[in-house]
């Protein structure tokens, strides 16, 4: 059945002498699965917030989201996060980190540890199973955090900027490899980021959102994910007259928001 928000409100309560904030207005929006949803938008339109209403870190202040046909009522084991600063556990190794959340679960040594070791695998970090975290590279570090989440086998995946902190080089190569995770794991992702490139690359549907309060003022289906992922390399699909395009048009609404916000 997968995600669905319905008419999602989140308004800030008047704090130290200033007004309410409305942070979101009336968000519809379907996840469905094997989605992979990439939210877009000025800094201020409450992408962030929304993930945080998805998660379950904060209620609407009207409107409701169900997963499932079930209401979204706090955090669960469902749901997994992977935040730009991966708040990985430096004093424990990369498998004990991996592992941790199955066993905050409660789940038997042997198996977490098994798991573990195939989302390790998966996601090229073999032979760093006993490396202490924070002698790895920064894009090492994002991958031990992706594993994390995907380890507890969430139904959906919320990834808030995870790719920010990276070098270019290193930030194409970890695009195609959540790509290629997320078609062999069909997880439902839920992906911000500023970059109007990555957002059309990664994405299988992209919401552009307005300035406060976050509205989704445009959709896009897009299939240039699934292009990389059929054989083309990413190169040739940025490259494309259509990627393009469609790359101008969205540069196009952002910086007509930002003009109108100012």
């Amino acid at each position: 059945m997968g995600l669905t928000i319905n008419q999602a409100s989140v308004v800030y309560p008047a704090a130290d002498g200033r007004p309410p904030v409305e942070a979101l207005s009336r968000i519809d929006l379907a996840i469905d699965n094997d989605d992979f949803v990439v939210a877009l938008g000025a800094s201020g339109c409450g992408k962030s917030t929304l993930l945080n209403l998805i998660a379950g870190f904060l209620s609407p202040t009207s409107g409701e989201i169900l997963l499932d046909g079930h209401r979204v009522q706090g955090p669960g084991a469902d749901r997994a996060v992977v935040f730009q600063k991966h708040a990985l556990l430096p004093w424990l190794n990369v498998i004990d980190n991996v592992a941790f959340g199955l066993k905050l679960q409660g789940g038997a040594e042997k198996a977490r540890y098994e798991m573990a070791g195939r989302f390790i695998a998966l996601l090229g970090l073999d032979g760093f199973q006993n490396s202490p975290v924070y002698k790895l590279s920064g894009g090492m570090q994002q991958r031990v955090g992706i594993a994390r989440a995907l380890t507890c086998d969430p139904k959906v995946l919320l990834m808030d900027e995870p790719l920010g902190a990276l070098d270019a080089l290193t930030r194409e190569k970890a695009q195609e490899l959540i790509l290629r995770i997320w078609s062999e794991t069909h997880k439902s992702v839920f992906f911000i980021t500023h970059s109007v490139e990555e957002a059309l690359f990664m994405g299988t549907k992209l919401i552009v959102m307005s300035p406060r309060p976050g509205r989704i003022a445009h959709r896009f289906d897009l299939s240039f994910s699934r292009q990389f992922l059929a054989g083309q390399s990413a190169r040739q699909v940025k490259a494309s007259p259509e990627f393009i395009r469609l790359r101008e048009q969205v540069l196009e609404i952002i910086f007509a928001d930002e003009e109108d916000a100012a």
